[in-house]
């Protein structure tokens, strides 16, 4: 049987008890995998639980791959046999991890049901604290061990203590060895040493006395040249004093010249800001009004529509579409040209900057050369200088004064430049705003503009639509009068008549039956010729009958004849007013003889006003009236002459 130790280390864990108090207790956990070839190949997990301070507290757990099984269906555990050590060592490390803290998040749970932990069996559970509730990944139940199992973790103990104790030993043993070779082996290089170090002192003494002698005509003869050098050092540093001053003065005031011309230029900006944002007020309460109005005109438009969707649903829905994409294309052109312009505008100020950015670089080049300049003559004087006397470091402590005060200044302008971009960038941001809102404002512009035309043209439909409809309602009435005039005619002749096997056109109630078309949008009655004239034609027996009313037929003829005429041109006006005159409209292309009729097809006023030069109809198409089905039902003695077959539409409409 081979043991392959996985985990060994102290864990915090907090024990309860029953009817006790929680406490917390440093209790050894010990994972092992124990391999077993004989009889059998089988692996178990053996997981120890022990007190270092207490000899007496073992608590074993044997796992083997049938018990893992039962274990994971109890607590719907996820791992295999062969994964489950590592998870549960993964758990142990994260409650070592969160053990120092005030409120951990894992904890490790040793719970008995005995009031004291005494050769009881105890379940281990591996605990997540959350807000909510306290989770359980894991519970293990370890039982506690016999007096032979102490005895044997007792006996392993004193092993491992004996084989410690023994190597220490031999340690200890080899180390007293080593350190009394190296005491000797060091008693003896001190002598060697210290002798040494006598021959030493004495070269020294004599070498030091020599040194002095010479070291002091040195330093004679050097303080001379040091004197020489300070003063022409002195010279030197006032003059480029001067010439340092002079410069800086120069340079404060272009700098100053540049402020003040930059405060009247931001200055301007801002007054051109004021009147931009008085104007964008302006402009916005304007486009609030016309939005309003344009409102308003929308829900006419729509209340207009609503009127004529029975009339013209399927060209409307084509009209949209050819409206939608005409303002799509309209936008994307204009979107096109903004884009064009932004990128023109970019680029210039992108020059622009690359051209303040280059002037900036040079200057600070500049500016860098002369300072590396200033710091190699420093340098040079301070190399000098610390070989000189407490004079030359007096003169050292004067540069660095000077020094520090030449950094203040060039900091200082380091600042105000800093501070004179920050300006710069704060313009050119309100003038990128201010082009974004002129921009805006011209689109918006062109918008209402479009809403406009749109609102002038349908104002202009609705007026021919409202003249159209007039005009046509004065001819209904008029075609109703001579109607009504005609039916009670005949129907004085019929109520004398003594034949009452004649088919006529009058309906019970004494009126012809005329059908409504509720799709023209209008209440008065209007007649389908086809149906008016079939409710006029009778049989060939009955036409002694029909020869005796006094009104003719070939009147009743022209008069439907010019009933369809007119059924055609309303119905070509309309689709033509629906379609907004892109569309045209043919009527009656089926059949050839339409051509001269098809050319003024609206009711204008010239209709209602007989003319003498009029010219006649010579056909009409074949879904009103066909001239061969008229033939047989027509009398012999009321059939016009040739010339005079058909009346001219402008007979009909007297004024």
């Amino acid at each position: 049987m081979a043991a392959e130790r996985l985990f060994n280390r102290s864990v915090c864990v907090q024990v309860r008890c029953h009817g006790c108090e929680e406490r917390r207790l440093n209790v050894r956990v010990n994972i092992e995998l124990l391999s077993i070839s004989n009889p059998v190949h089988k692996k178990d997990l053996a997981v120890r639980l022990t007190d270092d301070a207490d000899p007496f507290f073992l608590y074993n757990l044997v796992i083997s791959e049938e018990d893992f099984q039962s274990l994971k269906s109890q607590q719907g555990l996820l791992v295999d046999f062969s994964a489950f050590p590592q998870k549960f060592i993964d758990l142990l490390q994260q409650c070592i991890q969160e053990q120092n803290k005030d409120n951990p998040r894992f904890l490790l749970q040793l719970v008995s049901s005995a009031s004291v932990l005494d050769h009881t069996p105890v379940s281990l559970n591996v605990v997540e604290t959350n807000p909510f509730k306290h989770l359980t990944h894991l519970s293990l139940k370890f039982l506690p061990g016999n007096d032979a199992e102490i005895k044997k973790f007792l006996a392993s103990c004193l092993k491992c203590l004996k084989e410690d104790k023994t190597m220490l030993e031999e340690k200890l043993r080899k180390t007293e060895e080593d350190l009394t070779r190296q005491l000797s082996y060091t008693q003896q290089s001190l002598s060697e040493k210290s002798r040494e170090l006598d021959k030493l002192k004495n070269e020294w003494t004599s070498y030091t006395t020599a040194l002095t002698n010479k070291h002091t005509q040195e330093l004679t003869s050097e303080k001379e040249r040091a004197l020489q050098a300070q003063a022409q050092y002195q010279q030197q540093h006032e003059q480029q004093k001067k010439e340092l001053e002079n410069l800086h003065q120069k340079s404060i005031q272009q700098l100053q010249n540049r402020l003040s011309e930059l405060e009247v230029i931001n200055k301007d900006l801002t007054e051109r800001r004021y009147k931009g944002d008085s104007t964008v007020r302006e402009l916005k309460a304007k486009l609030s009004g016309l939005e309003d109005e344009c409102q308003r005109a929308k829900q006419e438009v729509l209340s207009l529509r609503r009127e004529n969707t029975t009339l013209d649903a399927e060209c409307h829905e084509k009209e949209k579409l050819i409206n939608q994409l005409q303002t799509r294309v309209a936008v994307l052109e204009q979107e096109i040209k903004d884009k064009d312009q932004l990128v023109i505008r970019t680029k210039e100020v992108l020059d622009a900057t690359q051209e303040q950015k280059a002037i900036l670089e040079e200057s600070t080049e500049k500016k860098q050369s002369h300072i590396e300049k200033l710091e190699t003559t420093i340098k040079s004087l301070s190399a000098e200088l610390l070989k000189a006397n407490e004079i030359i470091k007096k003169l050292q402590g004067d540069l660095k004064t000077l020094m520090g005060k030449l950094k203040l200044k060039n900091t200082v302008t380091v600042q105000q430049e800093k501070l004179l971009a920050e300006k710069e960038e704060r313009l050119q941001k309100e003038q990128r705003e201010l082009q974004e809102m002129g921009q805006s404002l011209r689109m918006k512009e062109q918008e209402v503009c479009k809403l406009q035309e749109q609102l002038e043209t349908t104002i202009q439909k609705l007026e021919e639509s409202k003249q159209l409809l007039k005009t046509n309602e004065n001819v209904i009435t008029w075609l109703n009068k001579q109607l009504n005039e005609i039916q009670t005619a005949k129907k004085v002749e019929t109520s004398s008549s003594t034949h009452g096997g004649v088919r006529s056109a009058i309906s019970p109630h004494g009126m012809l039956d005329r059908p409504s078309f509720p799709s023209s949008a209008i209440g008065h009655p209007l007649f389908s010729p086809l149906y008016a004239f079939q409710n006029f034609t009778e049989p060939a027996h009955n036409k002694n009958v029909s020869s005796q009313c006094p009104v003719p037929r070939a009147s009743i003829l022209t008069f439907l004849i010019a009933l369809s005429f007119l059924q055609i041109q309303f119905n070509t006006q309309l689709s033509k007013m629906n379609r907004c005159s892109d569309v045209p409209t043919v009527t009656a292309t089926n059949h050839p003889a339409n051509k001269e009729n098809s050319d003024n097809l609206g009711l204008e006023s010239k209709y209602f006003k007989k003319k003498d030069d009029s010219i006649p109809l010579r056909g009409l198409s074949q879904n009103t009236l066909n001239a061969e089905y008229l033939k047989p039902h027509l009398p012999t003695k009321a059939q016009p002459s040739p010339k005079a077959a058909v009346t001219p539409a402008s007979a009909y409409f007297p004024g």
